[in-house]
């Protein structure tokens, strides 16, 4: 739980430009003032939803006192998602680093989109020896998360501790995340790496790994991919908000795919009975209206 005190059931935001919402400390003010990213983005401001008025919201409350992610570069936070990866990539005692962005052609030479990051192993003269893939997947949000962030940033000492009262109050929509961003890449870039027997990551809010079918759980040596589950913590010493990593599943490439790409089936029954209810209105004319029903009514 992160159980930020003070801050009252229906605000949604906890953190803004990368502190709690009611860190009110000299840093958290210069943050907010310039909007800044503490957690590493690939320039020095928030570049989220747009670059010159950024949304700078790292993490909303789906529930009191649990804050879920919805930026990916939150993930970035002392690069400890890479340093979990490179783990389970490469032996002890690897060099390695991280590459952001990388481009990824299919085998028609069209592009299957970017990769968040790959870890490349390297030896002592700079040569590359092995690498793997590392999507970070943020969850979605359903509603709307800038009206209230514009509210939080006219008076922010004062907002931080008023509850929301706008419509389309911002919530996680974990379905989307999953159908529309995660399932896709892994059918795609993740297939390709796999064809190239190279293993992934995915680094993944624990509230969303919550979301997904059980996947069926191999062992380190015997798995594909590792999904990183993390947690945000809440430090009540310094008011800040920590990452860290709640837990590692390990699965197989393909039973893991089948698992979250096929949707369980309803019973056939209620199928049938829609079918057949839109059958009999295709199949019966309607009742064809009478002179007087046309006339209104009215006396002949």
């Amino acid at each position: 739980m992160t159980n930020i005190g003070a801050i009252p059931p229906g605000q949604p935001l906890a953190e803004v430009f990368g502190f709690p919402v009611n860190n009110h400390s000299s840093e958290a003010a210069r943050h907010r003032y310039a909007r800044l990213c503490p957690f590493n983005n690939k320039v020095p401001n928030c570049t989220k939803d747009k670059a010159i008025d950024p949304l700078g919201v790292c993490s909303i409350f789906d529930s009191p006192g649990e804050a879920t992610i919805i930026c990916p570069v939150r993930f970035r936070e002392k690069w400890i998602i890479a340093e979990d990866a490179a783990a389970f990539f490469f032996p002890n005692n690897t060099s390695w680093t991280s590459l952001t962005e990388i481009r990824l052609k299919d085998g028609n030479g069209l592009s299957a989109g970017n990769i968040d990051l790959v870890l490349v192993s390297y030896d002592d003269r700079g040569r590359l020896i092995d690498f793997g893939s590392l999507e970070v997947q943020a969850v979605y949000i359903s509603g709307n998360v800038r009206n209230p962030f514009n509210h939080y940033m006219s008076n922010v000492k004062v907002n931080a501790l008023q509850p929301w009262k706008g419509i389309n109050y911002p919530r996680s929509d974990y379905l989307s995340s999953s159908r529309k961003r995660l399932a896709p890449q892994l059918l795609y870039k993740g297939g390709i790496f796999h064809n190239w027997r190279k293993k992934q990551a995915v680094a993944l809010h624990k509230s969303f790994y919550a979301t997904l079918p059980t996947l069926p759980e191999v062992s380190p040596s015997e798995a594909d991919i590792a999904w990183f589950l993390y947690s945000l913590e809440h430090d009540t010493t310094t008011n800040h908000i920590n990452l860290k990593r709640y837990k590692t599943i390990y699965t197989a490439f393909e039973p893991a795919l089948l698992k979250i790409t096929t949707a369980p089936a309803g019973p056939i029954e209620e199928f049938i009975t829609h079918l057949q209810d839109r059958l009999n209105d295709r199949l019966t004319p309607p009742d064809a209206p009478t002179l007087q029903d046309i006339l209104g009514g009215k006396n002949l």
